[in-house]
């Protein structure tokens, strides 16, 4: 669970990097803070990343869990109908090619 908490605060911190970088990477020192705050995420005696976890990742997804659980039901259904749209189309291509093939 420590490991989960880490890499989900980190995966969040390394987005807000992206944008943080062009903007702050003038900014005395910043490279070095962005050391100390990897530094403080992964301490076992600051526990930084379960803090930031506890703090505003988990009850954000509690409260999108309904939106979410949507999102993958809909990408679960739509990836299944594109699979079999390509598998069609992958069947008809075979089939022609074969057909073609033969007839040579």
């Amino acid at each position: 669970v420590k490991w989960m908490m880490y890499w989900i605060v980190f995966a969040f911190f390394t987005t807000a990097e992206t944008l943080t970088d062009i903007v702050l990477s003038w900014f005395p020192f910043y490279f070095e803070l962005k050391i100390a705050f990897v530094i403080w995420l992964l301490s076992p005696y600051t526990k930084g990343s379960s803090v930031l976890y506890r703090k505003f990742v988990h009850p954000t997804l509690s409260n999108k869990e309904k939106e979410i659980d949507e999102y993958i039901t809909q990408a679960r259904d739509k990836s299944y109908e594109t699979m079999m749209r390509v598998g069609k189309r992958g069947l008809n291509l075979a089939a022609n090619a074969a057909v073609t093939a033969a007839a040579k």
